[in-house]
């Protein structure tokens, strides 16, 4: 199905973005340890900080969003987050790089995070409809775990034969790159919605607002919110059981998440025939509930590689369904909200979840000290087993079946031919 160059372009926008993301995973925390030598608690307010202080200067950018072109602000995103890594190694390379100037420069990456997907949602809203937006946010899907599975082996590579700062160099071309593919595209955008004379607190919480006044909405809201925050926020602690209670080398630790990411691919390849058949809801409620049945498991990790093999398996399974889950998710959340409320809703979600895993992964760190790393990874995992139960507030919302019409007499009318093909939107 054809979604015209334009799209082409966003999507190149994105695969370049993501992919230099990945590079760079962990690039923060190791350049805490192995270049400012910071203390086990300085890293662990370097990953909760930039979520959380990222999560709340973004609170106020919902309706600055939703009252300008989305395209200019997709743009100034990219180009905050270029100049803002670009810091790191400048201040490396005179000497002067700080573990405050790393907290700095990972809160404006955060909240430009979170406004440029809010952003980047509303405007595929209006370049993609109905079975077009699936395929848009199925392709996203497949780029994000090319990524994921590519990225951090390359990133490592990258690092011991260049340095500490190169996939952060990296990372911050990838935006400028991005910013570049996204100028390129040449449709007239529509108008925004109308700007009031001010903006008020009423504007800024309108977001929250309209989620948990929408039933369906509300309900995926927090579905996704728990569950996404509860699988990160057990990842240090799986790092921790895997690399130093279970003796994994680096090598493995890299392989026992990188194999599984090929279960992401053939998800988001299969979540557009499958809701097709089925439909969102039954496809949100049947994967919604599948991968979360995964999780508990990680906490009986075996040793040798036995343990390696068990690990890729779980995680595969993981992956495999929340590659179907989320572009059905991205695609019904986007359907079920109106237009002129897409960025405000979608500055909420990521403020909500970023904030939510900035908040765990705190409260996961003190559980693993005080009850131990794989009981704190069980406890988890049995949370998660209760999040289903949200998914079934959301219900069919497809209009009820026509009445046929009357038949007149004589003979019927010639049925006319399907078109060959749907137009690009």
């Amino acid at each position: 199905m054809a979604l015209g160059q334009d799209f082409r372009r966003l999507w190149l926008a994105y695969a370049t973005s993501t992919a230099g993301t990945w590079l760079a995973l962990d690039a923060f925390p190791f350049i805490a340890v192995t270049v400012l030598h910071s203390s086990t608690t300085e890293v662990s307010v370097l990953a909760a900080a930039g979520l959380a202080v990222g999560a709340l200067i973004a609170v106020p950018l919902g309706p600055w969003v939703e009252f300008r072109r989305k395209r200019p602000v997709l743009v100034a995103m990219d180009a905050v987050r270029f100049a803002a890594l670009l810091t790191l190694p400048l201040g490396y390379a005179l000497g002067g790089l700080t573990f405050g100037q790393l907290v700095a420069v990972s809160v404006v990456v955060a909240a430009a995070n979170i406004v440029f997907t809010a952003a980047s949602g509303a405007y595929l809203k209006g370049m993609a409809t109905g079975e077009d937006l699936l395929v848009a946010n199925g392709r996203f899907e497949t780029t994000q775990w090319t990524a994921t599975a590519v990225g951090p082996p390359s990133g490592g590579a990258l690092i011991g034969v260049f340095g500490p700062l190169t996939t952060v160099v990296l990372d911050s071309v990838s935006y400028l790159l991005s910013a570049l593919a996204i100028g390129a595209i040449r449709t007239p955008e529509p108008p925004p919605t109308a700007r009031p004379a001010t903006v008020r607190t009423k504007d800024v919480l309108d977001g929250w607002h309209y989620i948990l006044g929408h039933p369906r909405l509300r309900a995926l809201f927090l579905n996704t919110t728990l569950v996404n925050g509860l699988i990160m926020a057990t990842s240090p602690l799986l790092a921790i059981l895997l690399l130093r209670e279970l003796g994994f080398a680096a090598w493995q630790y890299g392989l026992a998440f990188g194999v599984p990411c090929l279960g992401g691919l053939l998800g988001s390849r299969l979540s557009r025939r499958i809701t097709a058949r089925f439909g969102p809801e039954r496809v949100l409620l049947v994967t919604g509930t599948l991968r979360v049945i995964w999780p508990v498991a990680l906490a009986f990790t075996p040793h040798g590689p036995a343990g390696l093999g068990f690990v890729m398996l779980v995680e595969f399974g993981l992956i495999l369904t929340i590659g179907i889950f989320n572009p059905v998710s991205a695609t019904y959340r986007l359907q079920e909200t109106e237009t002129s409320r897409a960025a405000r809703v979608l500055s909420a979600w990521g403020i909500t979840g970023g904030a939510t895993r900035a908040a765990l992964t705190l409260v996961w760190g003190a559980l693993g000290a005080w009850l131990g790393t794989r009981e704190a990874i069980g406890l988890a995992g049995l949370l998660m087993l209760a999040t289903p139960v949200l998914l079934w507030r959301v219900r069919t919302t497809s209009r009820p079946p026509r009445p046929p019409r009357p038949r007149k007499a004589g003979p019927p009318p010639a049925t006319p031919a399907a078109p060959a093909s749907r137009p690009a939107p």
